[in-house]
């Protein structure tokens, strides 16, 4: 009676603490069969980014033997609202590890907050807002929390490329910014007035359009009353569209040269016969020579793989490589922070088995994404975060649309070229 009592405390006391270390909040724990589960948070039309976090899933392949469930694309819309809710929905998952999203600066401002305090890591391919991280000077942006990860370059190496192209190679002097109070157009057209300051130059007038504008005589009057000799406006694409129309038929705005980023770098803005003329800011093209250390694909052979799988978007995909690394670089945290549980010596005892149990604590995870990009190759470059979550090398480079025929992205020549 006496050995009845004592191995049913035992079996009591095993399952006890089994389920003990089940009820940290922080800790995910995966049966045998469990996947990992990972979400993507981006706008629905960002078909390019889906299919690169896709792509990565099916060559990283299980995560010590678990395989990868990315469940459904859940729309960050582009926009703080979208950022807000889509966020909601997925801390409500309990067993979500991490997220790769979101596609906008202005849905990951909203989305992290709410993903941060949830304990999840997030890493962006396209959110490039320097409020998001850091000065990169060691001060935290005013929209920073931690769990936030990106692979893209803070805006200010792009802003620092966009300078100093314009004052050293076109010899430019007096500048016109515009933007659309977006934290990423904002952000990065007061980036760009302080460092074309900094070599002496001038930006006399800085105008702001709405979302959805589409008269922009208001701002190109106060443009052309400035008399610039060159624009730089980084707004998306149908209100670059816009403005670029107009601007070539504005009075006082002749012979001026017009600077953009990659926002507008899309097929639809390159086919404005108007934008012919105009240089971009962007991810500089990817080399021959890189490949992704998690999965091994050079990047001939990734661009072999996305071509067959997704034909319909192998023009103009500017970003899909960046979603392909943020997605393997995740992966290779969540691989590197889980704990496989074998079991102990009551389990063994009782004959319980444990093998294939996973145990994931999710402030390890964040840890684990610093320590996973330490000499991290990517289709993009090679990647390494810093203590606020920037992992791009910050290269970029300058391009030129010479011939309103061309309409791919990939098929603009680079004129300049940035390295920090």
């Amino acid at each position: 009676m006496l050995r009845t009592v004592s191995v049913g405390l035992l079996v009591a006391f095993v399952l006890t603490a089994a389920a003990c270390g089940s009820d940290d909040p922080d800790t995910i724990v995966l049966g045998p069969d469990d996947p990992v589960q990972v979400r993507t948070l981006i706008s629905l039309d960002a078909e390019s980014l889906r299919a690169g976090v896709e792509l990565a899933v099916g060559h990283f392949g299980a995560v010590h033997g678990h395989e990868v469930e990315l469940g459904p694309v859940v729309d960050s819309m582009c926009d703080p609202h979208g950022g807000r809710a889509g966020a909601e929905r997925i801390a409500a998952e309990p067993e979500v590890l991490g997220v790769v999203g979101t596609s906008c600066s202005a849905s990951s401002v909203t989305a992290m907050p709410v993903l941060s305090a949830a304990g999840l890591v997030m890493v962006s391919p396209a959110a490039t807002s320097p409020v998001l991280t850091s000065d990169l000077r060691g001060n935290p942006g005013a929209d920073y929390h931690p769990g936030f990860f990106r692979v893209v370059n803070n805006d200010l190496y792009q802003a620092e490329a966009v300078a100093g192209f314009a004052y050293r190679e076109l010899g430019l002097r007096r500048t016109a910014a515009v933007h659309d109070g977006d934290p990423y157009t904002s952000a990065l057209a007061r980036a760009f007035r302080s460092a074309f300051a900094a070599r002496g130059g001038d930006v006399p007038f800085t105008g702001t359009v709405e979302k959805g504008q589409t008269d922009m005589a208001g701002v190109l009057l106060g443009v052309a009353g400035a008399a610039p000799d060159s624009v730089f406006f980084p707004l998306f694409d149908d209100e670059a569209a816009h403005f670029i129309r107009q601007a070539r038929e504005s009075d006082g705005l002749e012979g001026v040269t017009y600077i953009t980023a990659d926002a507008a770098l899309t097929s639809a803005f390159l086919a404005v016969p108007e934008s012919e003329g105009v240089y971009f800011a962007a991810p500089p093209p990817n080399e021959k020579s890189n490949f992704n250390a998690a999965t091994g694909r050079t990047v001939d052979e990734a661009l072999t793989a996305y071509a067959a799988a997704y034909p319909e978007l192998a023009q103009g995909a500017l970003f899909w490589m960046h979603a392909y690394d943020a997605t393997t670089l995740l992966l290779a945290a969540i691989e590197r922070a889980a704990v496989r549980d074998d079991g102990n010596f009551f389990t063994r005892f009782l004959g319980i088995d444990e093998r294939g149990t996973l145990r994931v604590d999710r402030s390890a995870l964040r840890g684990a994404m610093r320590a996973a990009s330490e000499d991290f190759s990517g289709l993009t470059g090679a990647l390494a975060c810093d203590e606020f979550g920037d992992c791009g090398s910050g290269v970029q480079a300058v391009y030129h649309h010479t011939d309103a025929t061309v309409t791919d992205p990939g098929e603009l020549p680079v004129v300049y070229r940035f390295e920090p």
